[in-house]
């Protein structure tokens, strides 16, 4: 048992118990229930497929979490015009547990299910004597890395410059 439904300007075959990511809905449904009245298609049996006739076809669903997807960077170039420009965008979605499928009298429905709940993670507390010590020491080591590095690179350019200066004289 399937249907096809429209939201969000796109179409999405769905099956009782499915979770589905669709367009973020509107912030007026904060309750958690959605229904879709927009059925294309509706499939009761297998290789038959009709179209629901006015109202008589609806799709219920339970919001399950709400965010926003991956970052996709838009760069645009044009070579040898000195033009570049980058954007970054995240696409905001809501995730939707179909419930029940309704038409012509008929009721499919998904089996009864707890959905969970995303809890953020507790951040793991450190001792406060090892965190102390630890920033002390990649302080020094910060600190002690580019004198030892500044050193060598005058010590080589100034061999560098020897080099050049033991050449003929012009007259």
């Amino acid at each position: 048992m399937y249907a096809v439904i429209r939201t969000g300007g796109k179409q999405y075959r769905v099956a009782p118990g499915e979770v589905v990511r669709i367009e973020k809905l509107p912030a007026g449904d904060g309750q958690g229930k959605v229904e879709f009245t927009d059925v294309l298609a509706v499939s009761a049996e297998d290789g038959k497929i009709g179209r629901p006739q006015g109202e008589g076809a609806l799709v219920s669903g339970q919001v399950v979490e709400e965010g926003r997807g991956d970052k996709i960077l838009v760069f645009h170039y044009k070579r040898k015009k000195q033009y570049k420009k980058l954007q970054g965008h995240r696409q905001p979605f809501t995730s939707v547990r179909i419930t029940e499928i309704a038409f012509d009298g008929q009721k499919f429905s998904a089996p009864e299910v707890e959905v969970p709940v995303k809890e953020p993670k507790p951040k793991k507390a450190k001792p406060a004597a090892e965190e102390g010590h630890a920033k002390k020491e990649a302080k020094e080591a910060k600190h002690a890395a580019p004198h030892a590095k500044a050193g060598h690179k005058k010590a080589e350019a100034k061999k560098a410059h020897a080099k050049k200066s033991g050449g003929k004289k012009k007259k």
